[in-house]
Protein backbone atom coordinates (compact mmCIF):
# COMPACT_ATOMS: atom_id res chain seq x y z
CA UNK A 1 0.00 0.00 0.00
CA UNK A 2 1.18 3.53 -0.69
CA UNK A 3 0.37 6.60 1.38
CA UNK A 4 1.02 10.29 0.82
CA UNK A 5 3.36 11.97 3.31
CA UNK A 6 4.48 15.56 3.60
CA UNK A 7 8.20 16.25 3.12
CA UNK A 8 9.87 19.56 3.98
CA UNK A 9 12.08 21.24 1.41
CA UNK A 10 14.81 23.13 3.25
CA UNK A 11 17.16 25.58 1.63
CA UNK A 12 20.66 26.41 2.80
CA UNK A 13 21.12 30.16 2.57
CA UNK A 14 23.92 31.27 0.28
CA UNK A 15 24.70 34.69 -1.18
CA UNK A 16 23.10 33.56 -4.44
CA UNK A 17 19.89 32.23 -2.82
CA UNK A 18 19.67 35.26 -0.53
CA UNK A 19 19.81 37.70 -3.44
CA UNK A 20 17.33 35.55 -5.40
CA UNK A 21 14.87 35.65 -2.48
CA UNK A 22 15.41 39.40 -2.10
CA UNK A 23 14.64 39.92 -5.80
CA UNK A 24 11.51 37.77 -5.58
CA UNK A 25 10.26 39.74 -2.57
CA UNK A 26 10.95 43.07 -4.30
CA UNK A 27 9.17 41.93 -7.48
CA UNK A 28 6.15 40.75 -5.50
CA UNK A 29 6.02 44.05 -3.60
CA UNK A 30 6.23 45.99 -6.87
CA UNK A 31 3.33 43.97 -8.32
CA UNK A 32 1.24 44.75 -5.25
CA UNK A 33 2.03 48.46 -5.58
CA UNK A 34 0.98 48.36 -9.23
CA UNK A 35 -2.25 46.61 -8.26
CA UNK A 36 -2.96 49.39 -5.72
CA UNK A 37 -2.46 52.02 -8.41
CA UNK A 38 -4.71 50.10 -10.80
CA UNK A 39 -7.39 49.79 -8.12
CA UNK A 40 -7.28 53.53 -7.46
CA UNK A 41 -7.67 54.17 -11.19
CA UNK A 42 -10.61 51.76 -11.42
CA UNK A 43 -12.19 53.36 -8.34
CA UNK A 44 -12.04 56.83 -9.88
CA UNK A 45 -13.46 55.46 -13.13
CA UNK A 46 -16.39 53.77 -11.35
CA UNK A 47 -17.16 56.77 -9.16
CA UNK A 48 -17.79 58.89 -12.25
CA UNK A 49 -20.52 56.52 -13.47
CA UNK A 50 -24.09 57.33 -12.61
CA UNK A 51 -26.25 54.94 -10.63
CA UNK A 52 -23.32 53.67 -8.57
CA UNK A 53 -23.10 54.30 -4.83
CA UNK A 54 -19.84 56.18 -4.27
CA UNK A 55 -19.63 55.00 -0.66
CA UNK A 56 -19.94 51.33 -1.66
CA UNK A 57 -17.37 51.72 -4.42
CA UNK A 58 -14.97 53.54 -2.10
CA UNK A 59 -15.42 51.01 0.71
CA UNK A 60 -14.91 48.02 -1.58
CA UNK A 61 -11.83 49.41 -3.29
CA UNK A 62 -10.30 50.67 -0.04
CA UNK A 63 -10.65 47.18 1.44
CA UNK A 64 -8.85 45.67 -1.55
CA UNK A 65 -6.10 48.29 -1.33
CA UNK A 66 -5.80 47.68 2.43
CA UNK A 67 -5.40 43.93 1.81
CA UNK A 68 -2.55 44.58 -0.61
CA UNK A 69 -0.85 47.03 1.74
CA UNK A 70 -0.98 44.38 4.49
CA UNK A 71 0.72 41.94 2.11
CA UNK A 72 3.35 44.60 1.37
CA UNK A 73 4.02 45.02 5.12
CA UNK A 74 4.45 41.27 5.40
CA UNK A 75 6.94 41.31 2.51
CA UNK A 76 8.87 44.14 4.22
CA UNK A 77 9.02 42.01 7.36
CA UNK A 78 10.28 39.03 5.35
CA UNK A 79 12.97 41.21 3.76
CA UNK A 80 14.09 42.34 7.23
CA UNK A 81 14.23 38.72 8.39
CA UNK A 82 16.15 37.76 5.25
CA UNK A 83 18.74 40.46 5.95
CA UNK A 84 19.32 38.97 9.42
CA UNK A 85 19.77 35.42 8.12
CA UNK A 86 23.32 34.15 8.24
CA UNK A 87 24.93 32.45 5.27
CA UNK A 88 24.81 28.67 5.79
CA UNK A 89 21.63 28.62 7.86
CA UNK A 90 18.72 26.39 6.82
CA UNK A 91 15.25 27.74 6.10
CA UNK A 92 12.08 25.83 5.24
CA UNK A 93 11.20 26.81 1.70
CA UNK A 94 8.07 24.74 1.16
CA UNK A 95 6.40 21.41 1.71
CA UNK A 96 5.76 18.75 -0.90
CA UNK A 97 3.94 15.44 -0.86
CA UNK A 98 5.69 12.12 -1.43
CA UNK A 99 4.40 8.60 -1.96
CA UNK A 100 5.62 6.20 0.71
CA UNK A 101 5.35 2.43 0.47
CA UNK A 102 3.80 0.80 3.54
CA UNK A 103 3.74 -2.94 3.98
CA UNK A 104 3.24 -5.45 6.76
CA UNK A 105 6.27 -5.40 9.04
CA UNK A 106 7.28 -1.81 8.26
CA UNK A 107 8.15 0.26 11.32
CA UNK A 108 5.48 2.96 11.62
CA UNK A 109 7.85 5.41 13.36
CA UNK A 110 10.16 5.26 10.34
CA UNK A 111 7.26 6.26 8.10
CA UNK A 112 5.79 9.06 10.20
CA UNK A 113 9.15 10.56 11.19
CA UNK A 114 9.98 13.95 9.73
CA UNK A 115 11.74 13.77 6.42
CA UNK A 116 13.40 16.67 4.62
CA UNK A 117 15.19 17.39 1.38
CA UNK A 118 17.98 19.93 1.76
CA UNK A 119 18.81 22.10 -1.25
CA UNK A 120 21.75 24.44 -1.79
CA UNK A 121 21.72 26.70 -4.86
CA UNK A 122 19.04 24.56 -6.56
CA UNK A 123 20.98 21.31 -6.03
CA UNK A 124 19.87 18.59 -3.61
CA UNK A 125 22.75 18.06 -1.19
CA UNK A 126 21.10 15.90 1.47
CA UNK A 127 17.98 13.88 2.21
CA UNK A 128 17.18 13.65 5.94
CA UNK A 129 15.18 10.56 6.87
Amino acid sequence: MKIIKKVLIKQIVTEKSKSKLQTNFQNHKMRLEQECQQLLFEQRKLQNKTGVSKQEVTARFQQEIKNRKEKMKLIDFKIEQLDMLEIGSEIVEKEVEALVEVSVGTHWNDIIGEKAIVVKDDVVIRIDE
